[in-house]
């Protein structure tokens, strides 16, 4: 699904086969969790591949792996020099790019011994596919800030992600809807959350969540029509009492909300404001020219 004969990838400076693509079996990374990463996506563009916000992405890795102690020292400038050549070595234009930082052999609770940086792509959908979801308020929560680094993409945060969706989804459901430690709305396992009452755009605040860029690109789309939004710590019946909402991530892109525990919102998707973001947000992502930093 993610490679074939033929892949190539970016590993530690070179471009090699997929199939040929090793690392060791005492990594850090592989034991622990420890390492970083970020999914980008690129988009088709009558100019050729256009990867959608590559400096926010590369700025979000190193300063995830300087929170997390990973000494990682590649420029913004060359990451993104590298993806270009991955999508352009694999005949890619609409695709889903994954940077990851990962650690070497070493089996102690401490700082990495080596780290290695690989660059992979694929052709990848919406993650979330097309339609909208019925959520479920999943019984786990997002990681308290004082125990990690929540504004870090680090990558044993994701098994609280996994955990909730497998979840949501061995209960008949499509994603679940996860809240922070002091039971207020967090976000998704993979995207960040969005609802509307009365005409007003809602979202949590930060803290507690990661500080999605696909979240303060749709924060400046909504500034730009003149939509009220207001960020804060919001109650999940806040949430059942809402006109819409929807999910928004890199991966997941925007994506409307169905439900949350079988109750429906009373604002047809088509009407809501996240419809309307959704429509402004697939006609950036594929605009040539650049755009301003939005990064949080």
């Amino acid at each position: 699904m993610y490679h074939n004969s033929s892949t190539v990838v970016y590993l530690d400076g070179e471009f090699v086969k997929a199939d040929a693509a090793l690392t060791g079996l005492y990594s850090q990374t592989l034991h622990y969790g420890y390492g970083a990463f970020e999914g980008i996506r690129s988009y088709r563009t009558e100019q050729g591949a256009r990867v959608f916000k590559a400096k926010e992405h590369y700025e979000r890795l190193r300063k995830s792996c300087q929170l997390l102690k990973i000494p990682f020292h590649r420029s913004v400038e060359e990451l993104t020099d590298a993806t270009y050549a991955v999508l352009e070595r694999n005949g890619l234009a609409d695709a889903y790019v994954r940077p990851l930082v990962y650690c070497g052999p070493n089996m102690a609770l401490g700082k990495p011994t080596s780290v290695s940086l690989l660059i992979a792509a694929w052709d990848w959908g919406a993650y979330l596919g097309e339609q909208l979801l019925r959520l479920k308020t999943s019984s786990y929560c997002r990681p308290h800030p004082r125990s990690t680094h929540i504004e870090a993409k680090a990558c044993g945060h994701y098994i609280n992600s996994i955990l909730a969706t497998t979840e949501a989804k061995d209960a008949g459901y499509d994603e679940a809807l996860l809240l922070d430690g002091d039971g207020f709305l967090a976000e998704g396992p993979g995207a960040n959350l969005f609802f509307e009452k009365d005409g007003v755009l809602y979202t949590p605040q930060l803290g507690n969540i990661l500080p999605g860029i696909t979240r303060a690109t749709v924060l400046h789309l909504a500034y730009q029509a003149g939509m009220e939004v207001r960020e804060g710590l919001f109650s999940p019946e806040a949430l059942h009492q809402a006109d819409s909402a929807f999910y928004c991530g890199t991966a997941a892109e925007v994506v409307g909300i169905a439900s949350v525990d079988d109750k429906p919102f009373r604002k047809s998707w088509d009407a809501s404001l996240g419809k309307v973001l959704q429509k402004k947000y697939a006609v950036l992502v594929r605009r040539v020219v650049a755009e301003p930093s939005l990064v949080d």
